[in-house]
This record gives C-alpha cells, sequence and structure tokens, in this order.
C-alpha cells in the first residue's frame, strides 16, 4: 500500500519545504522504494504561466508541457526523474475541476461547498499520481504557511485523508523556524510551538517537526520542542542553515528522518541509502581546483529564482568538469554600446537568458555583438537565441531593421516571427509551444560534439520562432542553423562559424540539467569558459 507522507510549514515562507521533501525523497529512493512528489500551491492561478517572475520565480516546464512551480525542479534535479502536469496543483485547478462537474450536473442539484465538494477533490489528487504508476511514497508539499487563509482547504482534506487512511499510512512533517536572539544569545522555540498549536486547532498533530535554524539545536531544547509540540524526540529534525542546497540530503542523512519516518509508518527498509553519485558530485563541486567567470544577463536578475534552474545548470557543468563557476547576474537594461566592453570584458564567458517583451533588449543584443566579435564563449536560451539572429542580422547581414514581431510588428525584416500555430490564440495561460520536442543535430556542427547524438529532445516555452524565410540569407553570411525540429523544420539551435563558442538554442536546456547528468551546453560553456581564461 502507498504511504503517503505531507510536507507543511510554519511560522516563515521560504524555509525550504521543497528542499527537505525532495531531499527526504533523495533518502527513500536511494533505499530502493518508489517515490515521487508533488506540490500543492494555494493561490488561484490555474498554473504559474502567466505570473511575473519577480513574484513567483521561475516557471518551470516539465516534458508533457505543463508550467508548474520551481520546486518541481528540484523534485527533478534531487530524484534524477520526470514530473508531469500532475505533479503541480493550485487552488485555481482545483475549483476550475469541481465548478466544470457542477455546470454538468454532476453533483445532482445539491449545494457545492468547500467541504465536502473541494476538499474531496483535494484528497482525489493527492492519490491521482498512483494512477499511472505504483508508488511507495507520494511525498506532498502544501505551498504557503499553516495560518494563510487561502491554506485551509487543503489543511482540512490532509486531516480528513489521514483520518481515511490511518496514522501507519499518511503521516505529516512540519517545517518551522527557529531564530536566534542575538541579544540573549539563544534560539526560541516560542514561533515552533504556536505554529503547531495552530495545526492542532486544525485537527493535525504533526508526526515530524523539522526546524530550521543557523546553529545546533542543543539536546535539551530538543526535548522541550519535543515535550510542547507533542512529539518524539527523535522527531525534532535539526535543519541547519547549508552553504549548498545539494547538502541537505547528506544532513538529513545524518538526522536519520528517513528512518524516523519508515518507523512512524511502519515499513522496513529494503537497503541502506549509500548516495554514492550524490557524494561524489559533491566532492567535484567543492574540490574544484580551477575556476571561471560567467555572466547572465537577463531581465529579471533581481529574483535569485526567477533563473534558478539556469544558476543551478552551471552548478552541475561546473562539477563535472573540475570547475568552480562564479556567477553574476546582470540586468540587461544596464548595457548599452557605449559601456558594453567596460561591464563584460572580466567574464570567461557569457549566457543571455530568456524573457518576454521588449523592456531592456536592447542590452542583450549589445551583449551579444561583443561576444560575436570578441571571441567570447556565449551562450543564447529562447529569447536569448532569438536577439542573437537579430543582432546578426543587423551587424552581419546589414537587414538595420532586423527585429521580432514580438517587439516590433512593423519591422520590414522580422528575422524572429509568430509561430503559424500560434496567430489565432487569444488565451495566454497554457497556449505556448510547451514540452519535449524533437531536434535532428547536423552532425558536422559544435552542438552535435557536445550531444554526442544527432537526435535530441529538449523542452520549450515560447510562441515566437526564428522566420525560415531569412534562413539561407543569414546562413550564408555564417550563421549556421543545426538543429531542425523534423516535423516543422522549426530552427532549434543555431551556431557562429569560426567562433570558438557561439550556440543559440530556442529551447530550455537547463530544464533537463540534474546533478547526475549535467547538461551538455552547460559543460560546453564552462568547459570553453575555462578554455579562453586559460589561453589568455
Amino acid at each position: 500500500m502507498t504511504k503517503y507522507i505531507f510536507v507543511t510549514g510554519g511560522v516563515s515562507s521560504s524555509l525550504g519545504k521543497g528542499i527537505f521533501a525532495a531531499s527526504l525523497a533523495k533518502l527513500l529512493q536511494d533505499r530502493g522504494f518508489e517515490v515521487t512528489i508533488q506540490k500543492f500551491d494555494p493561490y488561484l492561478n490555474i498554473d504559474p504561466g502567466t505570473l511575473n517572475p519577480y513574484e513567483h520565480g521561475e516557471c518551470y516546464v516539465t516534458e508533457d508541457g505543463a508550467e508548474t512551480d520551481l520546486d518541481l525542479g528540484h523534485y527533478e534535479r534531487f530524484l534524477n526523474i520526470n514530473t508531469s502536469q500532475a505533479n503541480n496543483v493550485t487552488t485555481g485547478r482545483i475549483y476550475q475541476s469541481v465548478l466544470d462537474k457542477e455546470r454538468q450536473g454532476a453533483f445532482l442539484g445539491k449545494t457545492v461547498q468547500v467541504i465536502p465538494h473541494i476538499t474531496d477533490e483535494i484528497k482525489r489528487r493527492f492519490t491521482l499520481l498512483n494512477e499511472t504508476k505504483r508508488y511507495d511514497f507520494i511525498i506532498t508539499e502544501l505551498g504557503g504557511t499553516v495560518g494563510d487563509i487561502e491554506s485551509l482547504p487543503y489543511i482540512e482534506a490532509v486531516r480528513q485523508f489521514i483520518w481515511d487512511k490511518g496514522k501507519e499510512n499518511a503521516i505529516v512533517c512540519h517545517l518551522t523556524l527557529l531564530p536566534y536572539l542575538s541579544a540573549a544569545k539563544e534560539l526560541k522555540t516560542k514561533p515552533t510551538q504556536h505554529s503547531v498549536k495552530l495545526l492542532l486547532e486544525n485537527g493535525i498533530q504533526p508526526d515530524v517537526l523539522i526546524c530550521r535554524t543557523e546553529k545546533e539545536i542543543p539536546r535539551d531544547l530538543k526535548q522541550k520542542i519535543a515535550l510542547f509540540c507533542n512529539v518524539s524526540e527523535n522527531a525534532v529534525i535539526q535543519a541547519i542553515d547549508k552553504e549548498s542546497i545539494y547538502d541537505v540530503p547528506l544532513d538529513m542523512l545524518k538526522e536519520q528522518i528517513d528512518l524516523v519516518v519508515l518507523d512512524k509508518l511502519k515499513i522496513k527498509s529494503k537497503q541502506e541509502p549509500k548516495l554514492e553519485k550524490w557524494k561524489r558530485f559533491l566532492s567535484n563541486l567543492k574540490n574544484a581546483k580551477k575556476e571561471v567567470n560567467i555572466a547572465v544577463v537577463g531581465k529579471y536578475v533581481e529574483l535569485q529564482d526567477a533563473y534558478k534552474s539556469i544558476y543551478e545548470s552551471f552548478i552541475h557543468a561546473g562539477a563535472a568538469k573540475g570547475i568552480k563557476v562564479k556567477v553574476d547576474s546582470i540586468h540587461s537594461k544596464t548595457i548599452n554600446e557605449s559601456n558594453a566592453s567596460e561591464i563584460l570584458a572580466k567574464y570567461d564567458g557569457i549566457l543571455v537568458a530568456p524573457g518576454f517583451g521588449e523592456r531592456a533588449i536592447i542590452g542583450k543584443i549589445e551583449t551579444i555583438k561583443y561576444c560575436r566579435t570578441q571571441n567570447v564563449p556565449f551562450l543564447g536560451i529562447c529569447l536569448g537565441m532569438q536577439m542573437a539572429v537579430i543582432e546578426f542580422a543587423r551587424n552581419v547581414a546589414n537587414l538595420e531593421d532586423a527585429h521580432s514581431f514580438e517587439m516590433n510588428k512593423k519591422t520590414k525584416y522580422p528575422v524572429i516571427h509568430l509561430m503559424e500555430q500560434q496567430k489565432n490564440i487569444t488565451q495566454k495561460g497554457g497556449t505556448m509551444r510547451l514540452g519535449a520536442y524533437d531536434c535532428s543535430i547536423d552532425k558536422n556542427s559544435l552542438a552535435f560534439k557536445l550531444y554526442k547524438t544527432n537526435m535530441i529532445s529538449e523542452r520549450h516555452r515560447h510562441r515566437y520562432e526564428f522566420n525560415n524565410e531569412y534562413l539561407e540569407l543569414l546562413t550564408s553570411k555564417g550563421l549556421k542553423a543545426t538543429g531542425i525540429n523534423p516535423e516543422n523544420h522549426l530552427v532549434e539551435i543555431v551556431e557562429l562559424e569560426n567562433h570558438p563558442f557561439f550556440i543559440g538554442a530556442q529551447f530550455h536546456p537547463e530544464l533537463k540539467s540534474t546533478p547526475e547528468n549535467p547538461h551538455p551546453l552547460f559543460k560546453g560553456l564552462v568547459e570553453a569558459a575555462w578554455n579562453r581564461k586559460n589561453s589568455n
């Protein structure tokens, strides 16, 4: 029988429920169990696809084309598995499903209410992943913080679910904060006690407490927390701040969280967790002797989470190559023709990040021009690739007015235009070209050397595309289309001739990079950056 683990949070947001859930899942996976994780978000949006990156961070796209919460990226990176549409559920999707059923008459005229109809739909979604594959453990992370009004239906659904399944089949791990007061020179447990009290008021007794802290928790404090929160002492788990999120699974192994969970769910371990690949990755990461400086030039750099997968991909690639990658984020609005060289000269490689809209694109174009003319290793992703096409068209192919139809609908040379399938679409949410698509790679290309295969599959999220009417002209001038979708002949990869490393990808390679399988394009950029630095 599948066992269910619910991860809730209290006291404060951004405590790392997703990292904890992924770390616990990693330990259970390494013990030989089939494990998956899902995220339930309390906002009314159907999905994060239309949310501002400044407010919600990056929108993570799965293989099947779902626009999801960025925590699913952590799930995939830690477990080295693919998630799907079913792994991320929002309140908007819950209500949409219930209201659709009401319109169909499915409730036989009954009054539709939060309890039981919304909570029943939530409970149904808790188990939905088991319909496609039987799991030993399904870990469910509940977004938000206990006490939030919008979280109440989820808390009630968890209470009912545990009552239905029994405590031996479903448990709650509650993540809280133990603040350190420097004036008093001690950790304070009262916020944790109040957070647990809120859960108890809603009928849920947490089984495990994970205490985020910046200081070691002494045993007497653990005993106090256990006593006042009604949990066993071994179920008070210390989650101390770490230099890297990739240290957390090993910390949780040391705290024996997996054994505590197995004991409470009355399951015997299949094998001892060794985490050999994980430890090797961490060793490579921490013992790298070489170092490169990479600039990420983008429109949303003020928020670290807006380009989360890109930053993590550099960590994976650096560990694989034995190179420490120091990444600086630069807002593209700060770069122009007169200062590009001054700002970018110190970097060994540059990535121009994805985005939408006209704001700050001049800085991206000037950055790409600098990379092209100064032979600086360059990787452009999605909009970054499109800006590379525009820069080349303007400055090499002499199409001075070249632009993207997204930014200038009156441009004389729309080298980037709206995809044919997108022209009659008016709804914005979930209607882009999303998910995994095939790409055929030219065997005489840098991309082929990096991927070591002529057929790949990568994830997309865009409406605009390379305009094939300009393919022959731009190719004749030296910008090669080395990756093509075999079904509709859309350009997926462009490369520059006679350049050490210049690649633009219409897809998002960062979405498929993991510690155990770093992405070839990121590894290529890091290596090219080192070669440039070493030669200089």
